[in-house]
């Protein structure tokens, strides 16, 4: 009888690189997503300018690739003054049409009036410790350790409750699903393929 031991591993569907590192496929063919996931993905964010940025390109990518955000990363931080909370929350109407002529960016208004709203939510959160603090009280005791990229969940129950709490406290285009993603690319939880040459890299999660 074979021995667990000497039981093959489980299936993973990572891909290993020309580099002989294993990735998911997304992560796989397109350099710049890549580039992304080698080195930011997946790290943990504890910065309220960063957060606060995260926060914003998660809402303009609901229901659209993330690859047209990475893309457009660039033009999102000169259009949002680079994404300080204090410059943003002070923008107006004459704002929103300006942006809303912005090639460089995702052009939808209510996505731009949500990161605008966010903006001033961010720093109504300063009087409650902070937008970082805030977010991370919602960490999970553990995270989910996925083969398959069909394993990877899509919400959880912390997600869902971080979405209630920050729409609680004002903050709009923060939904389960956007806060899953979110809680991926801060380090909140790892989702990183076990087979991936990232798993384990935030220092989070062993």
């Amino acid at each position: 009888m074979t021995s667990p031991a000497d039981a093959a591993p489980p299936a993973s569907d990572a891909i290993v690189g020309l580099d002989g590192l294993a990735r998911p496929l997304w992560a796989s063919v397109d350099p710049m997503l890549r580039n992304y996931y080698d080195t930011e993905w997946g790290m943990p964010v504890r910065d309220e300018h960063a957060l606060f940025e995260r926060i914003s390109l998660e809402a303009f990518q609901s229901g659209l690739s993330w690859a047209i955000i990475l893309r457009k990363r660039p033009g999102f931080r000169a259009a949002f003054a680079d994404f300080d909370p204090d410059r943003i929350a002070g923008f107006d109407e004459n704002d929103v049409a300006r942006l809303l002529q912005d090639e460089k960016i995702v052009r939808n208004r209510l996505k731009i009036r949500a990161t605008i709203t966010n903006a001033q939510a961010t720093i109504a959160l300063r009087q409650q410790g902070g937008l970082v603090d805030f977010v991370w009280a919602f960490q999970p005791a553990e995270t989910p350790q996925p083969r398959m990229q069909a394993e990877v969940p899509t919400r959880s129950d912390a997600s869902v409750a971080l979405s209630k709490a920050l729409k609680k406290v004002g903050f709009v285009f923060v939904g389960p699903t956007t806060m899953f993603a979110l809680m991926e690319a801060i380090g909140m939880i790892d989702t990183h393929l076990l087979g991936s040459h990232r798993r384990g890299s935030s220092g989070v999660w062993r």
